[in-house]
């Protein structure tokens, strides 16, 4: 997963197989507020600052989804079969792992805005799928609380983590994220599944769903990023979230959001009035 990425991918591969294996021997990058945060705070526990902690941290690179990733996959891989501690945030990894091993193994991390700062279109593309994780994080964190979900922190976390695939084909395959771009803007009643399948030859909830089981993710965090239990409350909160974050991304007319209001008020029983409400409230 850590092997220095060499050249980027400008052709399909062969199967989900094939896909799920290049990715998941890829550098996983964090953004560039996250590096700096690490250096930041490392510097500061090389110190002697007794007030660097996992919340600390935390703060400085909790809204970095790609940070997610490497935290948690790197905490399955330091899990022994002796002690099977469930670890389902990146405090309670951070928490597991201890603060001076963090800035050990996370130190020199690659960057996203380096790694892509030849290609401003990839980098843009990169960015609306940060903005619309973010976003969208927040609506399903405001869906958990209003239905007072006992597990409204990994509804969140699983919301920002929705889209990490395109995030990563941005890095590692620009052309073809681009061609699926453009695609849709040519087409626009062209759904993303169709155009991913017709550029990739998989769709990117798929290969997605194989990574984070490659990478040991979190049994919860899985299950609530996986459309096939989409009847439960919670998964329905982070792909409502996900919907919402998409349509509204540039208007709040979009002719779309309508039906989403009704989908948002049937989950928090609202009136599509009122839900259509609290979503702008939450986007403010």
């Amino acid at each position: 997963m850590n092997a220095p990425s060499t050249l980027h991918l400008d052709r399909p591969l062969s199967s989900l197989a094939a896909w799920t294996s290049h990715f998941s021997r890829q550098p996983i990058p964090v953004l560039a507020e996250s590096a700096a945060a690490i250096q930041v705070l490392a510097e500061r526990d090389a110190a002697g600052d007794d007030g660097v902690d996992a919340q600390l941290i935390v703060k400085g690179v909790g809204q970095d989804p790609l940070m997610a990733l490497r935290i948690l996959s790197h905490i399955a891989t330091q899990r022994s079969s002796r002690r099977e501690v469930q670890v389902e945030t990146i405090t309670e990894a951070l928490v597991l792992m201890g603060v001076s091993p963090f800035f050990r193994a996370f130190s020199g991390l690659p960057v996203l805005e380096t790694l892509l700062q030849d290609q401003a279109d990839a980098l843009r593309g990169a960015q609306e799928v940060l903005r619309r994780g973010r976003r969208a994080g927040q609506f399903a964190l405001g869906f958990s609380v209003h239905r007072m979900d006992g597990d409204a922190h990994q509804v969140h976390q699983a919301t920002q983590l929705h889209d990490f695939a395109e995030l990563l084909l941005w890095v590692h395959a620009p052309s073809l994220a681009l061609r699926i771009q453009q695609l849709q803007q040519e087409h626009p009643g062209l759904r993303s599944a169709q155009a991913q399948r017709q550029v990739l030859g998989i769709e990117l909830n798929d290969l997605q769903q194989a990574l984070m089981n490659e990478w040991r993710l979190p049994e919860l965090l899985i299950r609530l990023s996986d459309e096939r239990h989409a009847s439960h409350p919670s998964v329905r909160s982070v792909l409502l979230a996900i919907r919402v974050a998409r349509h509204s991304a540039h208007s709040w007319e979009n002719p779309a959001l309508p039906d989403d209001f009704l989908a948002v008020g049937d989950l928090l029983q609202l009136s599509s009035e009122h839900a259509r409400h609290l979503l702008i409230e939450l986007d403010s």
